[in-house]
């Protein structure tokens, strides 16, 4: 059951329960047509689908993952309304043959707003991805995303 009686409560949970393997109460501080947009651009359109994407996530790619908050960012825009931007780091992700990957930092963003109850409920998500020394991708010629900083020679 959500229990977010703050903004910054939405992403709390969605962490605790990251950390807990219960994709089941991540995706409860979801309204039902909510969306998220993962680090790949896969855009998921609600609760039911948010639910499904993260318990296969946590069971085939994070088993072994700690997700832990390094910063968050509050941004009231009105009473019942808030934008919550969270520096995240996740250790532990596994490669698809089964070996260490390294850490990953990303921003989470959460859009949130404050039903009658006083319960705070996720609109949207977005994860993005944080790719030290660059400023954006270049597409290649096979392809493939190269991060690029247009600010080293």
């Amino acid at each position: 059951m959500n229990t977010a009686r703050s903004p910054e409560d939405v992403t709390r949970l969605f962490v605790e329960n990251w950390n807990k393997r219960r994709p089941d109460l991540m995706a409860e501080v979801f309204e039902e047509d909510a969306d998220f947009i993962n680090v790949v651009g896969l855009w998921w359109n609600n609760r039911a689908d948010i639910f499904k994407a993260h318990d296969y996530g946590l069971k085939v790619i994070f088993q072994n993952s700690d997700l832990q908050i390094i910063r968050m960012k509050t941004k009231m825009l009105s009473e019942n309304t808030a934008v919550v931007h969270s520096k995240l780091k996740l250790t532990g992700q596994t490669t698809h043959q089964g070996q260490h990957a390294e850490e990953r930092l990303t921003i989470l963003t959460f859009v949130v707003r404050k039903k009658e109850d006083g319960i705070w409920w996720a609109v949207s998500a977005q994860n993005t991805d944080i790719v030290g020394g660059a400023e954006t991708y270049l597409r290649t010629a096979n392809g493939d995303l190269k991060a690029v900083d247009y600010r080293k020679s």
